[in-house]
């Protein structure tokens, strides 16, 4: 009896513990057993899921709609069949976003599943924020490279025309002399307020283009969940197969080229079919190669080279300004790279894109 009195006193002290430790965690967590009967939550749950104690007891199947995501049966049953952690990004109706991760519950005494631990973490200002952050960068990007490139090559041609002007001789030296020194003032202000911009790209506090050792699966995390909305509605798949994982390279640049790419293949899908996408990165002799391959329309291979040049847009109705991939290969070539393109029309395109490794 004294054995028994001290397996039921343990007992009751570890259930004591489980049930405070649910009581005071902040992040909504779910015990499902093994039967798929709630068995625990904690507060925060009850609130973002529509949870009460009178639901104790009862059948997820019962109460699986208060979860506002239609999966969440198939994956707690897949997490006790595999006895493996899921984790995955979920929307539910009310538009918010949360990483779950479902975890396996292993009876330590028979080493068997008998349920799952659910963790929600919001994560909606976080992919709010991504885009917003992809939004702003892109007019960003756009912005400076109109005034370096659009207006810097017209001024440099004024400025040669203003120096074969100083070389002629005009009736009225004297107006001719105050009005050149107009334009030459007009001129230099307006260099300098590019060089000033041209400076702010380059040091500009919010968004620095320094080179850091970067983890690449995190960039495209980030990618994926920025355009988590475009996947969803084009049921696109991504897959991908990281062989070099870590990249010195300005962040910012890396998710820009890594964005406009995967967002050009789900534009562009064939209407055929759903698009499948399929990311690759491996190392070739100085290069780490990062590989975009799609199952889209493809591209006419005589428009290889046009389709880099900036506003260019192919002949359809879809929507976009023609500057993502220019930006691209400038990106890419700027660092001392390349981008090389393989595509059949009706097929599907592979951009390539060359990084030096450091």
């Amino acid at each position: 009896m004294p054995e028994a009195n001290s397996k039921i006193s343990e007992l009751i002290e570890l259930n004591d513990e489980l049930e405070n430790y649910f009581r005071n965690t902040i992040i909504p967590q779910l015990y499902i057993d093994g039967n798929l009967l709630l068995r625990k939550y904690t507060p925060p749950a009850m609130k973002q899921f529509d949870i009460s104690d009178a639901d104790i007891g009862k059948s997820i199947i019962e109460i699986h709609d208060n979860f506002r995501f239609p999966t969440i049966l198939d994956d707690i049953q897949q997490v006790i069949d595999s006895n493996e952690i899921l984790e995955k990004e979920i929307q539910t109706t009310d538009y918010r976003w949360f990483e779950m991760n479902i975890i396996p519950y292993v009876e330590r005494r028979t080493n068997t599943t008998n349920g799952v631990i659910i963790t929600f973490v919001d994560i909606t200002m976080r992919i709010n924020d991504l885009k917003e952050r992809e939004s702003l960068i892109a007019d960003y990007e756009t912005l400076l490279d109109t005034i370096s490139h659009d207006i810097k090559n017209p001024l440099a041609n004024l400025a040669m025309a203003i120096e074969l002007f100083k070389n002629t001789s005009p009736e009225n030296p004297k107006e001719f002399q105050s009005l050149l020194k107009i334009v030459d003032s007009s001129l230099s202000k307006m260099y300098k307020i590019i060089l000033e911009l041209m400076d702010t790209r380059k040091d500009g506090p919010k968004y620095k283009a320094e080179e850091e050792l970067l983890n690449f699966k995190y960039i495209l995390e980030d990618v994926r969940l920025t355009l988590n909305n475009s996947i969803s509605s084009s049921g696109a798949v991504l897959k991908n197969e990281i062989n070099v994982t870590e990249i010195i390279f300005s962040k910012r640049k890396l998710r820009s080229i890594i964005y406009n790419l995967v967002n050009n293949a789900i534009k562009f899908k064939s209407p055929d079919r759903k698009p499948q996408i399929f990311i690759k990165t491996e190392r070739e002799e100085n290069f780490i190669i990062i590989s975009i391959k799609d199952n889209g329309i493809g591209i006419d291979p005589g428009k290889f080279d046009v389709i880099f040049s900036k506003y260019y847009r192919i002949e359809n109705d879809i929507e976009g300004s023609g500057i993502g991939l220019y930006l691209v290969k400038e990106l890419v070539n700027n660092s001392g790279g390349k981008i090389v393109l393989e595509s059949e029309l009706g097929t599907g395109s592979e951009f390539k894109v060359y990084l030096k490794a450091r």
